[in-house]
């Protein structure tokens, strides 16, 4: 993998950060075209993007931190300033606070702008994995023979079993017996997040003109989020809690939270695209 793909000068321009950016970028160009379409201006415009850039580096990084918490006490300085590190669900809900207040502050109807950001924000978090896996930055699977399966032996969370003592015991639970290899080859989990979100894009984009009250297709959006984020933590490593990881107990609240809030507007008479 390339964590690091190349230099401007003596900076170093990081495969993570350069992709976070073109996310950004672009759900930024889609979400202003949609905002607009809506009847909103630039300025609500950049705001909203503003409270999510904002929102979602901080949280993200803060949640991240508190999941891996002992890593951080170990080495707070490499933990908050590394460019990987960031866990998503953090970034969505503090951005989706702020982005709350604001609305409630401007008198604006805040489902309108959640259903104007829902495309754009898988979109964002699809080209976001793609960072993930340029900087293999441990957001992979676990271990497996599949003839797709592959090695991140220079990423920021190594599969060098030489480097990665929880990979290798993994890798012994699943392949009891098999003589450990130095490179031990995993799911490559972000391929298939990036897959999965692309996929929900396009439906979510299609689905943007359908009439339909204000809050129906950001609903759509959580269950997409929490179906996929759910499934592929199954082949995840992560820290599980009563059974399921963190991110998947989320992931089912934003599935029922997404069918709830579709089962409620569709009962309503009157859309509004």
């Amino acid at each position: 993998m390339y964590p690091e793909i190349g230099k401007i000068g003596p900076i170093p321009i990081h495969s993570f950060g350069l992709m976070v950016a073109i996310a950004f970028l672009t759900a930024n160009y889609l979400f202003t075209k949609e905002i607009k379409r809506r009847g909103y201006g630039d300025d609500v415009a950049s705001v909203v993007t503003f409270f999510a850039f904002i929102g979602g580096l901080v949280g993200a990084k803060l949640f991240h931190l508190l999941e891996n918490f002992s890593e951080f006490m170990a080495n707070p300085v490499d933990a908050i300033f590394n460019p990987g590190g960031l866990t998503f669900y953090g970034g969505l809900i503090l951005s989706i606070g702020l982005i709350y207040i604001y609305s409630r502050r401007k008198h604006i109807k805040f489902l309108v702008l959640a259903d104007a950001a829902a495309p754009s924000l898988i979109l964002a978090y699809g080209i976001g994995r793609i960072g993930c896996q340029l900087a293999g930055d441990g957001d992979y699977g676990i271990p497996t023979d599949l003839p797709w399966a592959m090695g991140y032996p220079n990423g920021y969370v190594s599969t060098l079993s030489a480097r990665n003592l929880e990979l290798v015991e993994y890798f012994k639970n699943i392949f009891p017996g098999r003589e450990i290899p130095t490179d031990i080859k995993v799911h490559p989990a972000p391929v298939y997040e990036t897959l999965i979100a692309f996929l929900c894009f396009a439906i979510l984009w299609k689905l943007r003109k359908r009439p339909a009250l204000a809050g129906w297709l950001f609903g759509l959006y959580l269950i997409f989020a929490g179906l996929e984020r759910l499934s592929i933590e199954f082949i995840r490593i992560n820290p599980l809690y009563w059974g399921l990881s963190q991110a998947q107990w989320i992931s089912i609240f934003m599935i029922i939270l997404g069918g709830y809030m579709m089962w409620k507007k569709s009962l309503k008479a009157e859309p509004v695209v």
